[in-house]
């Protein structure tokens, strides 16, 4: 795989919650916990690790609901936080089909206050092999919806 043919995934959602609660529903552990992972998987809130600041960390391990032995730890470096407006972290691929290990697997969360108290927020991800670049969105897309539960509450 070239770098020419990888691909940045961008996602635009809207959420119907003010940015504070959708900024901390990404960095509180207990609330993490509870959204991310596409359907038939779930994050275990004993793995869940975060230190959101710049050099922070964030740790954690998706578990799939029909098979706990399959398992995808994530292990990724804060490298900008900007409160309640930006996340941007990255972790190494290990094991990414079309990634050669090592390669640098970047993540960025801008956070926009839009009107009625809602919040946009704007995800870019990668780089991804085009073949595993629309498995990410759907597993985005999963996720967001299991978030848009939590946030309701």
């Amino acid at each position: 795989m070239t770098e020419a043919t990888m691909q940045e995934l961008v996602i635009t959602r809207v959420f119907d919650a003010p940015r504070e609660l959708v900024w901390r529903a990404f960095t509180d552990p207990d609330q993490f916990a509870q959204w991310f992972a596409p359907v038939g998987w779930s994050v275990p809130r004993d793995t869940v690790d975060m230190d959101v600041r710049v050099g922070g960390h964030q740790r954690f391990v998706m578990v799939n609901d029909e098979d706990p032995a399959m398992t995808s730890p994530a292990d990724g470096i804060f490298s900008e936080v900007v409160e309640h407006e930006l996340l941007v972290g990255y972790e190494e691929a290990q094991g990414v089909p079309g990634l050669p290990d090592g390669t640098r697997l970047t993540l960025r969360l801008e956070f926009h206050d839009e009107p009625g108290d809602r919040t946009r927020l704007v995800l870019r991800q990668g780089p991804f092999a085009p073949e595993i670049r629309s498995g990410a969105e759907q597993g985005w897309g999963s996720s967001f919806t299991k978030l848009d539960a939590l946030l309701a509450r």
